[in-house]
């Protein structure tokens, strides 16, 4: 672009490069048309006295004899040339000889006044004397047109000709000069425009294909999430059914008469059986919280203090050789979340820290308020602005690529090797921390360390607080009661009623919402109605919920699940005064909650 400058600067110069070459073009112009014609007037002095001397010699001799009809013939014959106007021969007295001039012209003085050539505007007189024998016998006078009006006209005509052309084409390049500076301003105006239009067009596809591309991740982690949603909902079906008959089987394996070799064998199977079946139900958990649909009773939680209590269990989890750090913010405000599924998130971003640093590094867990606006807010994934609490877990282990971080909240994605973990870690902290109003961030760089950034929203002013369940007196049940089970799965039905019953309770069943109705209707006497949360024939199971204690008020209820979708679930939490028995649960779990429910005061 430099190299062009000057080429540029010469355009610009140029009409006054122009103007200067027009205004000396037009001086050497007057100068050379000056000069020809005082050539000319030299020219017309030369060639007057040549005639005049020509003439001198032919009428000295008529001048001798006094012949003025010869000397007139001789005057008269140079009426030939245009340019001589008069011709006179004077004699020794300076009197009028003879003479002739050109009409409408004055004609010859009759007495010569002078005896010099002289010059008179635009005519030239010539005296020439007439000499014989040394002695001056008359003069000839001849006064001739140096430069007729036409001729000079003509002739600076084409120099005013000249001028004009030249103040033409200065005009024009002026013209075509001021033309042209507005059209490089109106063009240095538009690429301006155009270099702003394309920067904001540059700027808006960025912030379209990063939206875009926040959108899709937030789509697939949605569709994942219903995913593992359901596929949870159907394991938890069969683990139930599995769990419980292990349980049955175990219970009733002890009144059979099998030999002491075989009793053995048979409770270490069983024991392997209940161990893979509760390891199946943990993982069913884990999909359960990232698909945000685990049952959470959050409560006023003291980060700082949460913090500070785990880091005894942290140093025993992690090992010797790993140095815990923390880093807790005065004044931090307190958080509304599930204290239970906080210390399970803590506690796996731990393990997974110190898997990346091999055992041996240095973790630090740091606390600080935050406070999105809302371009910050605007910046993350369906994310308030507002205030929150910002948990930070940062590890010095091997940090990750890009790739994997788009990744690592993915149910079952995990860069450790084959058998070493499940890949659900991440996924359900990203569940819990999503269904707790909050938000989750990775920043790391491949051997650069890890930090995990929590986000959970400010506990609001009006926020509930935590029940005392300690306050709850609990009775023995009796074993009398008559339970009414709704569960549309058959075989979970049937192995809850023998549960049920090996409790010593009374059964009724029903396989929806409506069937559970009439029975009521011939069953006056149920004490608790067992239900599931997800029923088919358009009532589910908190709809029964809410008609059974409007139409039978004394029946106490207790829901069942193993994927509660929105029916208690609210803003990430269970509703209040709702009791859940969270599937698969256990022969001991279901006596604790059922005798909780019917003993509670």
């Amino acid at each position: 672009m430099q190299k062009l400058r000057p080429n540029r600067d010469l355009w610009k110069r140029t009409p006054a490069i122009v103007a200067v070459f027009s205004l000396f073009l037009l001086a050497a112009g007057f100068a050379l048309a000056v000069s020809n014609a005082n050539a000319r007037l030299e020219q017309e002095r030369s060639e007057t006295a040549g005639q005049g001397q020509i003439l001198a010699s032919t009428v000295s001799a008529a001048l001798s004899f006094n012949d003025r009809t010869a000397a007139q013939e001789y005057v008269g014959a140079l009426r030939v040339n245009t340019d001589i106007q008069q011709a006179a021969v004077y004699d020794e007295h300076d009197r009028l000889f003879a003479g002739y001039h050109r009409a409408p012209g004055p004609p010859p003085p009759p007495l010569l006044t002078t005896r010099t050539t002289v010059m008179e505007g635009s005519f030239l007189t010539t005296i020439v004397p007439v000499i014989e024998n040394g002695q001056r016998i008359g003069s000839v006078y001849i006064k001739v047109i140096t430069d007729s009006p036409a001729r000079r006209a003509a002739r600076f005509a084409v120099i005013a000709l000249l001028a004009a052309m030249v103040a033409l084409v200065v005009a024009v390049l002026g013209a075509a000069q001021a033309t042209l500076r507005r059209v490089n301003a109106d063009l240095r105006q538009r690429s301006e425009q155009l270099a702003h239009a394309n920067m904001t067009l540059v700027q808006q596809i960025a912030e379209r294909e990063k939206a875009e591309e926040a959108l899709r991740q937030a789509q697939k982690m949605e569709a994942i999430g219903h995913l593992t949603g359901g596929i949870a909902h159907d394991f938890n079906n069969l683990l139930q059914i599995i769990l419980s008959s292990l349980t049955l089987l175990r219970r009733r394996s002890k009144t059979w008469p099998l030999g002491p070799d075989v009793m053995k064998d048979l409770d270490r199977y069983l024991d392997a059986a209940c161990t893979g079946g509760e390891r199946a139900a943990g993982l069913t958990r884990q999909l359960l919280a990232f698909a945000r649909r685990q049952p959470l009773r959050p409560a006023q939680v003291d980060v700082n203090r949460l913090v500070e209590g785990m880091s005894e269990l942290l140093r025993r989890t992690l090992g010797e050789a790993i140095s815990i750090e923390t880093q807790l913010s005065a004044c931090v405000w307190d958080v509304f979340a599930d204290v239970n599924q906080l210390e399970n998130a803590l506690v796996n971003l731990a393990v997974n820290a110190r898997d990346a640093m091999d055992g041996v590094g240095r973790l630090t867990i740091a606390t600080s308020n935050a406070r999105l606006r809302a371009a910050e807010a605007a910046a993350l994934d369906h994310v308030e602005p507002g205030d929150y609490v910002r948990i930070a877990v940062a590890d010095t282990g091997c940090g990750m690529s890009a790739d994997v971080i788009a990744k690592a909240f993915e149910p079952f994605f995990t860069t450790k090797d084959i058998g070493q973990g499940t890949g659900l870690g991440l996924s359900q902290v990203y569940g819990f921390v999503r269904q707790s109003g909050g938000h989750v961030t990775i920043e790391s760089a491949v051997a650069a360390g890890t930090t995990i950034n929590i986000l959970l929203p400010r506990r609001p002013e009006t926020g509930v607080q935590a029940e005392p369940v300690a306050e709850r007196t609990v009775k023995g049940a009796d074993a009398a009661d008559l339970v009414l089970v709704v569960e549309d799965d058959p075989a979970v039905r049937a192995a809850t009623i023998e549960m049920l019953h090996e409790l010593g309770y009374r059964t009724a069943q029903a396989d929806d919402g409506h069937a559970a109705l009439r029975a009521l209707d011939g069953q006056p006497a149920v004490r608790l109605l067992l239900s599931d949360v997800g029923l088919p024939g358009g009532m589910n199971g908190r709809q029964l919920a809410d008609e059974v204690a409007r139409r039978w008020p004394h029946i106490r209820i207790l829901f069942t699940s193993g994927y509660t979708r929105d029916a208690l679930i609210h803003g990430g939490r269970l509703d209040e005064r709702v009791m859940l028995l969270s599937k698969p649960y256990t022969y001991a779990d279901l006596a604790a909650k059922i005798g909780e429910v019917l003993n509670a005061e």
